[in-house]
C-alpha cells in the first residue's frame, strides 16, 4: 500500500481535547469513567461512561446552529476544526472540490432523536423540529463539516459497530490512493450517553454491570471482567498524501501503510471464538504493508472485556505472531475514557500516534487478575518504555466484523 500521511489530530474525548492533556491522562492511566449524570440512569444495568465536559470551552459552533444538531455533530465539528488546525490548512487556499469527508459512527444522534419523538407524542407533529430529520442520522456529523466548511469532494459515512471509525480512516487512505481527494478529514464520532442510546447498549449484553466502582469497571483481559463502559467523544485526522506533504513541507505523525478488514459470519452479535477471520484481517493488513509480523513493535487492541472477545482477539494474535506474540506489547488505553463504539478507532490510532511520538506503551488499566486464557503481554496498569516504528491497530463490531489498521512512524 502507497503511504498515506496522518498530519493533524483533533481529539475530542472525557479524558480532554487538548493531545497534551490527553496523552497525559491515557499514559498514567487516570481513569475517566463515572457515574452518568446528564439523565436518571439508576434503572439501568449498566449506568457507567465517559463523559465529555469541556467541549463548550473549544466550541467553534453557533448557540444557532446547536439548536438544530445532535451532540455527536457538535463533537465532529470541534475535532475537525482541531485537526485542521493541528495540520496547519487554510481551507480557503484549497479546492474544497477535492477535499474529502470520511467519518463513522454506530447508533447516530439520539439526544437530540429522543427529544422530539417525545414531543412528538405529547405535542402532536406541530411539536417536532424540523431539524429532526437531518440531526439524528448517521451521515449527519459530515453533512454539517460539509456545510460549515464548504467542503465538496468525494466523501462517504461508514456505519460497522465499534469499526466504523477504523473502517473510515482505512477507506479514506485507499480513496488517496486513487486520487479521488487531495487531502481528507477521516474519523469518527459518537453520543451514546443519553436514555435510548443507553438501552440499546444494555441489551446488546457487552456492557460492565460494576456500577459501583466506575474507575475501574472497564478491565481487558482480566478474569473478572464483565463488559466494557460506553463513552462519548470524537476523533478527526488529516490524511494526506506524500506528494501534497512534500509541498506542504507538513509535519508528518506517522504514515498508514497498511489495512484488512473481514467477517466471522457466525453470530449476529458475537465474534467466533476461534479468531480465526479475525487472524485472517490482520495477515491481510501485514501483507498490504508488506511486513513480517516480527517487525510490528506494539498492537492497539480492541479489548472488550468480555470473556469471548478478549480471548478471540488473544488466539488470532498468537495465530498471526507465532512465537512472536509474547514479545509485543498488547494494549487496550481505551479502558481509561471508555468505549466510544463507532469513534473506537479514531481514538485509537490518535492514541498510537503519541504513543509512538512519546516512545511508550499505555496501559491497560484494571488488570489486576490476568485471564489464563488471555497470556501475553498487556503492560498491565503501568506504562512501558519502548521505540514503536510499526504498530497495529484492531477494531471489531457486533455480527464478527473485524478492521485492523498498521500505522508506521516517520
Amino acid at each position: 500500500m502507497e503511504k498515506i500521511a496522518i498530519t493533524g489530530l483533533g481529539i475530542v474525548s472525557p479524558s480532554g481535547l487538548d493531545k497534551r492533556k490527553f496523552w497525559a491522562n491515557v499514559s498514567h492511566g487516570r481513569s475517566a469513567v463515572e457515574k452518568i449524570t446528564r439523565f436518571d440512569a439508576s434503572l439501568y444495568a449498566s449506568h457507567i461512561a465517559g463523559h465529555v465536559h469541556e467541549l463548550d470551552a473549544y466550541s467553534n459552533v453557533s448557540s444557532r446552529l446547536l439548536k438544530k444538531i445532535d451532540l455527536f455533530s457538535h463533537m465532529a465539528l470541534v475535532a475537525s476544526e482541531l485537526s485542521l488546525q493541528d495540520a496547519k490548512i487554510d481551507l480557503t487556499k484549497e479546492n474544497l472540490e477535492r477535499v474529502g469527508i470520511f467519518m463513522g459512527n454506530a447508533i447516530g444522534g439520539w439526544l437530540y432523536a429522543e427529544t422530539e419523538l417525545r414531543d412528538l407524542y405529547l405535542e402532536g407533529r406541530e411539536g417536532v423540529s424540523p431539524f429532526m430529520a437531518s440531526a439524528w442520522f448517521p451521515a449527519a456529523p459530515q453533512g454539517q463539516v460539509s456545510i460549515h466548511y464548504g467542503i465538496k469532494g468525494y466523501s462517504k459515512t461508514i456505519v460497522s459497530d465499534r469499526a466504523s471509525s477504523l473502517m473510515a480512516i482505512g477507506y479514506a487512505a485507499k480513496n488517496l490512493i486513487r486520487d479521488r481527494n487531495d487531502f481528507i478529514l477521516a474519523g469518527g464520532m459518537e453520543a451514546p450517553v443519553t436514555p435510548y442510546a443507553l438501552l440499546c447498549c444494555n441489551t446488546s449484553g457487552m456492557l460492565t454491570h460494576n456500577n459501583a466502582n466506575p474507575h475501574t469497571a472497564y478491565k481487558p483481559f482480566d478474569k473478572n471482567r464483565d463488559g466494557f463502559a460506553i463513552a462519548e467523544g470524537a476523533g478527526i485526522l488529516i490524511l494526506e498524501g506524500q506528494d501534497r506533504v512534500k509541498k506542504r513541507n507538513a509535519h508528518v505523525y506517522a504514515n498508514i501503510i497498511g489495512f484488512g478488514t473481514t467477517t466471522d459470519a457466525v453470530n449476529r452479535i458475537e465474534p467466533a471464538v476461534d479468531g480465526v477471520q479475525l487472524a485472517k484481517a490482520i495477515r491481510m493488513a501485514l501483507d498490504d504493508a508488506q511486513l513480517d509480523p516480527s517487525q510490528i513493535d506494539y498492537i492497539c487492541a480492541d479489548g472488550a472485556a468480555t470473556q469471548i472477545g478478549d480471548v478471540s482477539e488473544t488466539r488470532a494474535i498468537k495465530q498471526v505472531f507465532n512465537s512472536h506474540s509474547k514479545k509485543i506489547p498488547v494494549t487496550a488505553p481505551k479502558a481509561v475514557f471508555g468505549n466510544m463504539l463507532g469513534a473506537c478507532g479514531a481514538l485509537d490510532v490518535a492514541m498510537t500516534i503519541l504513543a509512538m511520538e512519546h516512545s511508550m506503551v499505555p496501559p491497560t488499566i484494571n488488570l489486576t487478575t490476568p485471564d489464563p486464557e488471555c497470556d501475553l503481554d498487556y503492560c498491565a496498569n503501568k506504562a512501558q518504555s519502548k521505540n514503536i516504528k510499526n504498530a497495529l491497530i484492531i477494531n471489531r463490531g457486533r455480527g464478527g466484523i473485524n478492521a485492523v489498521l498498521v500505522l508506521q512512524k516517520t
